[in-house]
Parts: C-alpha cells; structure tokens; sequence
C-alpha cells in the first residue's frame, strides 16, 4: 500500500496550467512543481511565463512555456500539440485562466463585457477540457481540475457575467466527469474563495474589501500559494477516487 505522501507526489507526470502568469494561476503552478510534476504553462503575457520558467528552472523544475489565449480554439489545440510534442503525454491539467474585469450593475453591463467573460472563463475552459481530454482519453488516464469560484455558488453585487461563468465551469464539470469516468478520466472543479492577487486587489482595497473579510470566518483572505496544496490533491492519484465534484478553498465563505 503507497503513502499519502507518496500518492501526492506528480513525479513523471505532466501537468499543463492555463492563467499561469499571475496570482493564482501562478501559485498553482508552483505547487506542482514542486509535488515534481513536468510543467506546461499558458498565459497570454509571455513575459510573465517567461520570469514563472526561470524561477521554476532554478529549483530544477521541468517547464515549457506556451503563451496564448484559452479564448481561441485554434490557439488551444496547438498548445495541447506543443505540449504533447515535448513530453509525449498530458496527465492533468489546471483550467485557472480567468477574468472579471468589470465590476458594474448588472443593469449596465453590455453584450461586449458579457461575452469578454463567457469567452475566456467558459468557453476557454471547455475549449481546453475538449483538446486536453483527447488526449487523456486517448491514454485511459487523466486529471481534468476547473478552477471555480465561491461565485458559481453564492450571490454577490456587480459579478453578473462571472458568476454565470462560473456556474456554467461547474456544470461543464460535472457533465464531463459522468461521460469520461469509464474511460479513465477524472474532472473535479477547485473553488477559491478571496485571494490577494492582482486580479481581487481592486475589490478588496475598495470599500468592498472590509465587508468580504467580515464575511469570511476566518476573518482575512487567502495566500495564493494556499490553493497550491488543493491543485496538486486533485492532479494527484490520492484523489483517484474524486471525480465530479467541487473542493472549495474559502477560509469559510460558504459555509455560512
């Protein structure tokens, strides 16, 4: 019988992350390097990926760097060809690419700033989970993680297109997990709650930011690097038998 710790390690394992350049993307990535896992990262910025793969590189991580948007289908299942190409398989990936760049009245939001979101979060997630799962599928092995939201879930003002993008995440998930299970292929969605990262700061420096800690019991927000841990258990094989489901990383928001 192998160890806990042994199941949480990733090595020999290739594990792609999409909304790597930043926050939690970022984190996560690290995380799973450091569990030993071979790394792809994906973001559109490349000189963040860029300074992610030297860091990486320095402690002896195994990184390739494919920069894109999720967004394009076309762009998609040419990073899972590049990345196929360079490690010859894929065994987990990390769906963490994400927006909300509009913090307004539902009232007021437009088609563009509707679709900007629906595009990235939703569609670019099902775009990867598709080009990914070809793979996976093909192999009879796979880990398919969905990063969420606390939002998917519960209500809050002026997030109307990211929540229904989330929402729609964890219904894709759950969809996937009952058509790929018998073929080996897991998809499980992680659900962060607040996190200091350059995509909250704007809410949480607002007059906002002191209501969300109240709202959470543990009276503060996340680390990123606090999310890490939930992404390599999901990639890993001690969650060999979690498919489906949502892990929520909250500090205690939804359980209120």
């Amino acid at each position: 019988m192998s160890s806990v710790n042994s199941e949480l390690r990733l090595d020999r394992r290739t594990v792609w992350v999409t909304g790597a350049g930043k926050g939690l993307g970022r984190a996560i990535a690290v995380a799973l390097s450091q569990a030993g896992a071979t790394v792809a990262v994906t973001a559109r910025t490349a000189t963040d990926l860029e300074r992610l793969e030297s860091e990486l590189a320095a402690h002896g991580g195994k990184v390739l760097v494919v920069p894109g948007s999720v967004a394009d289908s076309a762009a998609v299942r040419d990073m899972v060809e590049r990345i196929t190409g360079w490690a010859g398989r894929l065994d987990a990936v990390v769906n963490c690419a994400g927006i909300s760049p509009h913090f307004t009245r539902s009232e007021k939001v437009t088609d563009q700033d509707w679709q900007q979101v629906i595009d990235v979060n939703l569609q670019g997630t099902f775009y990867c989970c598709r080009e990914a799962g070809k793979v996976m599928l093909e192999q009879r092995s796979g880990s398919i993680v969905n990063v969420s939201s606390v939002h998917a879930r519960t209500g809050f003002e002026r997030i109307a297109a990211y929540a229904a993008s989330k929402g729609g995440v964890e219904a894709l998930t759950r969809a996937l997990a009952v058509e790929w299970a018998d073929r080996g292929v897991r998809v499980n969605s992680l659900a962060p709650g607040y996190f200091q990262t350059d995509l909250s700061s704007g809410l949480l420096d607002s007059r906002w930011g002191e209501r969300i800690v109240r709202g959470t019991p543990l009276g503060r927000v996340g680390d990123a690097d606090e999310l890490g841990g939930a992404a390599v258990f999901l990639a890993s094989d001690a969650s060999r038998f979690v498919t489906g489901t949502t892990l929520t990383v909250d500090g205690g928001w939804t359980a209120h």
